[in-house]
């Protein structure tokens, strides 16, 4: 094992080696410490076993094998399949990593555990995003997170307020049919993920400000295109996105690297969650000063409204100004990937299957007809559109991992020990193209949505039983399954109703290869042509 150890530092550069030296010699005086400081009682918890785990270096673990694989969510994946195991655990420097890849397991972990195992990771990355634990989704299981979730599910995603704010979405369905038209008539072509990405956005920041623009001086182009100053704002949002997960080594030497930016992400999620705020925060202020101090306005209008007007019982103001702007930044890295992903890999699979595009078409054109454009009232009845939609959430997921969850105490898991303070990761595409769940996993098939009991059922997007994820479930579940779900649905029907398709002659052959960001590694061009009445388009309104 020396040996080994001695020849993989050798292989590294110089300042890793420094670096490797310098975290052995620190991991070894703590984990010394540890042990001469442990309880007896606490032995007895060595002879319960850990689910299977590659073996590791003394004291990094699994860290250095971590670290030198890109993109680092493939390497559980890998040592998995060679363990051909559906749950494990790496020791990553300590900390405790367990992936999971069983529907069972997972079902166990966020029903049965779902107590034991809802807290959230201690991570610089999200304490930045989420300006020390202020927003719902990154905070430790405790009160700040049950309040702002109270906040959320009971006012901001309610039905009264999402019903009041489907004017905002259908106007942005609008300007997404006008936007495509534009392209149309100056022949230009589609990039699909850059126009999903602009739909996603305009949706979002409808919602929550009101507006489809984040400054004054910088408004959208008459034909949907972004300014200078949204492209900057989106570009971030993804960016800071993009942090979370990362694996990074800093998750997991904290202690001693916190500030060092040994791989760059921590200087990574400062500046582009910084960008977010610089757009964000000056809208909140305004609108803070407005309702708080100048008497407000007519009605609330968006999700800024809806937060800065709440009280409590005692007549005070229910939520801060600072948590309102930790909350934003949230949702912008919450709302926009998921639709724009799924748009894009849903529209190529469809290519890739004419089958499918025609029936999808057709579900169209029976529910909806050629005579008026498709509206939110309509999702209930559109099963097979939905039905891709899922089928897409499960072959193609728009992250590797499930948001991590962390034990708050000693559990179990598949019959397995759980110790207090492991990270818990439940892969998406390790349920979604696992062929134990699911036959012939790498088909794209809509029609497995709907069998059985589905037939006569509306589909939803939602998967309960945990075969894949759309939308995460238990107490750290998406709250935003309802407008995701417009969303998504309303982008894809509107690019189906509205126009035929088809690969944009410069593009080549069509190759559904994903990036290391489970991405199209080849963004998809097409070309596209107007099916329905010239006076059934829209004009765009900013």
């Amino acid at each position: 094992m020396m040996t080994t150890m001695t020849s993989l530092t050798t292989s590294l550069p110089y300042p890793f080696q420094l670096l490797l030296v310098f975290i052995t010699s620190m991991a070894s005086i703590t984990l010394l410490g540890r042990m001469l400081s442990r309880p007896t009682s606490k032995l007895k918890d060595r002879s319960r076993q850990l689910p299977p785990g590659p073996p590791g270096w003394p004291i990094l673990g699994n860290l250095p094998e971590l670290m030198m694989t890109r993109p680092r969510h493939k390497y559980f994946h890998l040592a998995m399949k060679e363990l051909k195991t559906d749950i494990a655990c790496f020791n990553l420097a300590g900390v405790r990593a367990i992936t999971i890849n069983s529907d069972e397991i997972a079902r166990e972990a966020f029903r049965e555990r779902d107590a034991d195992l809802c807290d959230r990771p201690n991570l610089f990355i999200m304490e930045t995003i989420g300006d020390n634990y202020k927003s719902m989704g990154i905070s430790p299981y405790g009160e700040q997170f049950m309040k702002m979730k109270r906040v959320i599910t009971t006012e901001a995603m309610s039905v009264k307020t999402l019903n009041m704010l489907a004017k905002s979405r259908t106007i942005e369905a609008d300007n997404l049919l006008a936007y495509v038209n534009s392209m149309y008539q100056r022949s230009e072509t589609v990039d699909v993920r850059e126009l999903s990405r602009v739909y996603g956005y305009a949706v979002t920041m409808r919602m929550l400000f009101g507006r489809r623009h984040v400054t004054k001086d910088n408004i959208f182009s008459d034909e949907g295109r972004l300014g200078k100053e949204e492209k900057r704002h989106l570009e971030a949002i993804f960016e800071t996105l993009n942090c979370l997960p990362c694996f990074s080594p800093a998750d997991y030497l904290e202690k001693w690297f916190k500030g060092w930016n040994i791989d760059g992400q921590e200087k990574r999620v400062k500046v582009n969650s910084k960008i977010v705020r610089s757009y964000n925060n000056p809208i909140i202020d305004e609108r803070v000063e407005l309702w708080r101090e100048k008497g407000g306005k007519a009605a609330v209008e968006d999700w800024i409204d809806t937060f800065i007007t709440l009280k409590d019982g005692n007549g005070k103001y229910l939520v801060t100004p600072d948590e309102i702007k930790a909350q934003c930044v949230e949702f912008c890295i919450a709302s926009i990937d998921n639709p724009a992903n799924n748009m894009e890999w849903t529209l190529a699979e469809m290519l890739n299957n004419p089958e499918i595009l025609r029936k999808a078409m057709k579900e169209i054109d029976e529910v909806v007809g050629k005579e008026r454009l498709v509206q939110e009232s309509d999702i209930p009845n559109l099963n097979y559109l939905k039905a891709c939609c899922r089928e897409t959430f499960r072959i193609h997921p728009s992250a590797a991992y499930v948001p991590p969850h962390v034990a708050r105490q000693d559990t179990t898991l598949g019959g397995y020990f759980i110790p207090k303070g492991s990270h818990i990761h439940v892969g998406r595409p390790g349920l979604g193209r696992n062929p134990k769940i699911w036959k012939d996993p790498l088909v794209y098939k809509p029609e497995r949505h709907l069998e059985g009991d589905a037939i006569s059922q509306e589909v939803t997007l939602v998967e309960t039983d945990m075969r894949f994820v759309s939308f995460s479930t238990g107490r750290r579940g998406c709250v935003g399954v309802k407008v995701g779900t417009i969303m998504m649905v309303i982008m894809l029907a509107r690019f189906l109703q509205g126009f035929n398709w088809k690969l944009h002659p410069n593009y080549g052959p069509l190759s559904l290869e994903e990036d290391g960001a489970l991405l199209m590694a080849k963004p998809l061009l097409l070309s596209v042509e107007p099916r329905l009445a010239p006076h059934l388009y829209p004009k765009f309104r900013p």
